[in-house]
């Protein structure tokens, strides 16, 4: 056999994703390429390592067993390079998170600085909703967790980052009747919602329900980007975070439309589990964090302290 650890990678990651495209889009390759990694891989076993059924792609038994053989090998791999760079004085390993969809808008600049001093360091950052946030913290997936609402069920230390604070946001061309109630604002604009498991839909069913507000129309989308360009095409009205709109409203493409008890004001934490047992890179990252969070708070994110708002887009509140 001549297989390559690439090719353990690709199909360690088809096996988990179960997916030709899905695999291709998260190792940044093109579909004919991992298909073409998929074959000469499979070619060097007598058993199928995986079939297709309709359009469905599965991984036989076989398949699996290779695939759990693969991340043995791909972690042995990593052991070696991040045992060579510890004995050369650096600090090395992976540092996983995972984090809420909003949460890529903030994420990234609390981890630029650590990821840029500390070069032996892999960085692995999942982006999903809370639901599966929490899940995989709960399973011990993940070094830290990026949320706005803490859960409930598990025991978690935690590291508040800076405020979430959520608005009601609505196309810039959008012309808002004068003297208009609020109530009216939300009967006549289709509101268009994040999906089931979402913290900013959590937040917003319950803005809607304590004031007692009735939606027209619901529009439902998974990801809080499609909610933004849903917003932006004029498709309806939402309750967004600011933190991902904030070149839109300098240009005026979106609008904040001001109403009483927004905006919803939440909290980013980093948290992890009270009995994670931290790797160096994790106790590394978490005295990193400690120590810069309020001067990264000051360098990228004070244009969203409510008094600097206004400078950023006339009028928006």
């Amino acid at each position: 056999m001549n297989y390559t650890l690439h090719q353990l990678h690709i199909f360690l990651k088809i096996a988990e994703l179960k997916s030709i495209t899905k695999t291709s889009e998260a190792l940044h390759l093109t579909q004919p390429a991992v298909s073409i990694q998929l074959k000469n891989f499979q070619n060097q076993f007598p058993i199928p390592l995986t079939e297709v059924v309709g359009r469905q792609l599965y991984v036989t038994d076989f398949g699996m067993e290779i695939a759990h053989a693969a991340e043995k090998i791909l972690n042995e791999v990593h052991a070696i390079n991040y045992k060579t760079l510890a004995y050369e004085g650096q600090l090395s390993g992976r540092l996983k998170l995972s984090v809420v969809s909003t949460g890529k808008y903030v994420m990234p600049y609390f981890l630029s600085d650590f990821m840029r001093q500390n070069e032996g360091v892999d960085l692995i950052m999942d982006v999903t909703n809370k639901s599966q946030v929490v899940e995989s913290l709960e399973l011990n997936e993940v070094d830290f967790a990026l949320v706005s609402v803490l859960p409930k069920k598990l025991k978690v230390n935690k590291v508040s980052l800076m405020q979430n604070k959520l608005f009601f946001i609505a196309s810039g061309g959008l012309e808002v009747k004068k003297n208009l109630s609020k109530r009216k604002l939300f009967e006549e604009h289709p509101l268009i919602y994040r999906e089931h498991g979402s913290a900013t839909r959590s937040a917003m069913e319950s803005f809607l329900s304590k004031n007692k507000f009735s939606v027209r129309k619901k529009i439902e989308l998974t990801s809080n980007e499609a909610v933004k360009q849903a917003v932006l095409s004029g498709l309806g009205c939402s309750i967004m975070p600011l933190i991902g709109i904030g070149n839109e409203l300098k240009k005026k493409d979106l609008q904040i439309i001001p109403v009483k008890g927004l905006p919803i004001n939440t909290v980013w934490n980093l948290i992890w589990l009270k009995s994670k047992k931290m790797s160096p890179t994790a106790l590394a990252y978490l005295n990193f964090i400690t120590k810069e969070k309020d001067r990264i708070i000051n360098e990228k994110f004070s244009w969203t302290n409510i008094g600097s708002i206004s400078k950023v887009v006339c009028e928006l509140i």
